[in-house]
């Protein structure tokens, strides 16, 4: 009996997750109410309550399953790379990968900027379970780089060029384009990664 109920819950989670994510892409985070998530998932609010307290929370929710899944890809295309570039080349591959889940991408930005008006929420949204992580980063480039530069910077740097290239793509600005982000993170990543040189 406790097993069919913890079955039902999980059922219920998994619902009221891939109906906010779906209203977030369609609306927007702010737009969407808990009443409209519930009512699209065939819940009554009181189930939403029993899982998160807040559209915050389930957004997290929902930033910390994409991220594992796009990690899990990215961590699998590593396995082969045998220098920096490779390396770069992968990760690449992975912020593409993101960039071209549109969708996706407009949630994050808009509950970025949401999150950075609330000191709480802005804590827990730069937590490496949520974020392009430096220090992940710097675990999987540290290997490769000889100038002394700190591999944490150089993953700061790329996720600040990504999130930047993020916002062209979405605005339709059409002056970058994906081969001119990956040439710049690639240089970028390169330069401060192998120049030995102050």
């Amino acid at each position: 009996m406790a097993r069919k109920q913890q079955e039902k819950s999980l059922q219920t989670q998994r619902e009221l997750l891939d109906s906010a994510e779906k209203l977030f892409a369609a609306k927007g985070f702010v737009a969407t109410t808990v009443a409209e998530i519930t009512s699209d998932a065939g819940y009554a609010k009181g189930n939403f309550y029993r899982h998160w307290q807040s559209k915050d929370e389930i957004m997290l929710a929902i930033i910390a399953i994409k991220m594992q899944s796009y990690r899990a890809m990215r961590d699998a295309a590593l396995q082969d790379a045998r220098s920096l570039e490779e390396v770069m080349d992968r990760i690449l591959d992975f912020l593409v990968t993101m960039i071209d889940d549109r969708n996706w991408s407009s949630i994050f930005l808009e509950f970025t900027i949401h999150a950075s008006r609330n000191e709480d929420l802005r804590a827990q949204l730069n937590q490496s379970l949520y974020r392009l992580s430096n220090e992940i980063f710097d675990d999987i480039v540290a290997p490769y780089v000889r100038s002394g530069y700190p591999a944490r910077k150089i993953g700061a740097l790329n996720t600040a060029l990504f999130e930047g290239f993020l916002i062209h793509s979405l605005l339709g600005t059409g002056t970058i384009d994906r081969k001119d982000f990956r040439r710049a993170a690639m240089k970028l990543a390169l330069a401060n990664a192998l120049d030995t040189q102050e």
